[in-house]
């Protein structure tokens, strides 16, 4: 397992949100963010399968590209009476306009009266220019309401109802939200691979 040295860190994304979401996790360990939007990075076509594959793809394509070493998250929600979907295409079922209400109504359409269980994945991945990559996911479970709840968080969140809690992610506080969702638990799990917190 390879460590993180202090310094700048390209996070692999032009999402906005995620951008924040991952600057907030990363700031107290002494690296420096800049995204890939933010250098103009070009956006890798996500040819891969799974969520780690297209993580993987993602933060070699952007510390290849920026010489330094690069996170990158590919995130979803999975969706189990429609066989994991919108899955690694949830950004896609948006549309080129980024239109996640028009993407929770297809979500909530194709479900009719099937069961509204549904998870959460994200999976982080570390690269270095050298091609070296370190992969970490993590996972919250919970049911899909209709109609969405909340105007905070991004993407999916207003639809979704964490299992033990009474507010949806739309509903529910950036920094609730962030204390435990699919991301937070990734980051659990990748700070071993991070600098020591600036004391």
């Amino acid at each position: 397992m390879r460590q993180l040295a202090r310094g700048r860190l390209v996070l692999a994304t032009h999402n906005q949100g995620k951008v924040v979401e991952l600057a907030e996790l990363l700031g107290p360990h002494g690296l420096e963010v800049v995204s890939a939007g933010g250098l103009g990075l070009p956006e890798p076509e996500e040819t891969e399968t799974s969520f780690t594959g297209n993580a993987r793809l993602k933060a070699l394509a952007a510390a290849t590209a920026s010489g330094l070493p690069a996170i990158a998250d590919d995130s979803g929600l999975c969706v189990d009476a429609l066989d994991g979907a919108p899955g690694i295409y949830s950004a896609r079922w948006a549309g080129a306009a980024k239109d996640f209400g028009a993407a929770m109504a297809r979500v909530n359409a194709e479900l009719g009266s099937k069961p509204r269980t549904a998870h959460f994945i994200c999976a982080l991945c570390v690269a270095w220019p050298d091609g070296h990559a370190e992969v970490v996911e993590g996972r919250v479970d919970g049911t899909l309401v209709w109609p969405p709840r909340g105007g905070n968080g991004f993407g999916y969140d207003p639809m979704f109802l964490m299992a033990g809690k009474a507010q949806t992610y739309g509903e529910m506080s950036r920094a609730e939200k962030e204390a435990d969702n699919h991301r937070a638990r990734a980051f659990r799990q990748l700070v071993a691979l991070l600098p020591a917190v600036a004391g």
